[in-house]
């Protein structure tokens, strides 16, 4: 759990660096912050989704699991749910914008994800402390642009990656180069979907494409589920 608990650390440091920075800014300055964060994140969910697509053995799973997802969450309406909750607590539209990247940059990638797998089996934790060392310097831009509420984002990570850890020995067989590049894939969309909002170019409400992510995992254990009555035939 180390190396969760420096990636925690670093996510709730620079996000407090950032808030501070963010007092001294006007609000010409937090513009022209807001384009460059918006236009880097859609820039590496591109460069996610393109470098990853090479990796996956259904080209098309990534179209299906964001129709399916997006139904679900819609229906679900994560969006307007988690919106309302910030209202609640006086965070804002604006700060949901934030949070809701900060969390999908944070905990939806590789060695978020890799990370804790890596730590749990083999003691080995620079993929975590690498995530660290990039997740702190993110968040700092983030919270000098959204607020010292970035913060929750921490807490997010904490129990993602600590989750992950726990299962570590049962979810490691499963989490292959393909399905790792599925999730990759999907990551990809999020973040350039999360830049889009940013931009203000278009709300796609990005959280309510969450449950995506469960099809590609579930399709996998269908596939060797099926697969040996297949041989069998």
């Amino acid at each position: 759990m180390l190396g969760t608990i420096v990636n925690t650390g670093c996510i709730l440091a620079g996000s407090v660096i950032g808030s501070f920075v963010s007092c001294g800014i006007s609000e010409k300055y937090k513009t022209a912050l807001f384009n460059g964060l918006g236009l880097a994140t859609v820039g590496l969910g591109a460069n996610a989704f393109v470098s990853n697509m090479p990796k996956v053995a259904y080209p098309v799973l990534f179209i299906a699991s964001i129709a399916i997802g997006t139904v679900i969450g819609t229906w679900l309406d994560l969006d307007g749910h988690f919106r309302a909750l910030l209202e609640k607590a006086k965070g804002g539209s604006k700060l949901a914008e934030g949070l809701s990247t900060a969390i999908l940059l944070f905990c939806i990638g590789t060695l978020s994800i890799l990370g804790p797998i890596e730590s749990r089996l083999n003691g080995n934790n620079t993929y975590l402390f690498t995530n660290a060392t990039l997740d702190f310097v993110s968040s700092i831009i983030l919270s000098s642009a959204y607020g010292i509420g970035i913060t929750a984002a921490a807490l997010v990570l904490f129990l993602w990656q600590g989750s992950i850890y726990l299962f570590a020995g049962i979810i490691a067989p499963y989490m292959t180069p393909a399905l790792m590049g599925e999730i990759s894939v999907l990551g990809g969309i999020f973040l350039m979907s999360s830049g889009l909002g940013i931009l203000e170019v278009r709300d796609c409400k990005t959280l309510n494409m969450l449950p995506a992510l469960l099809v590609p995992p579930l399709f996998y254990a269908l596939i060797n589920v099926v697969r040996p009555f297949l041989l069998f035939l």
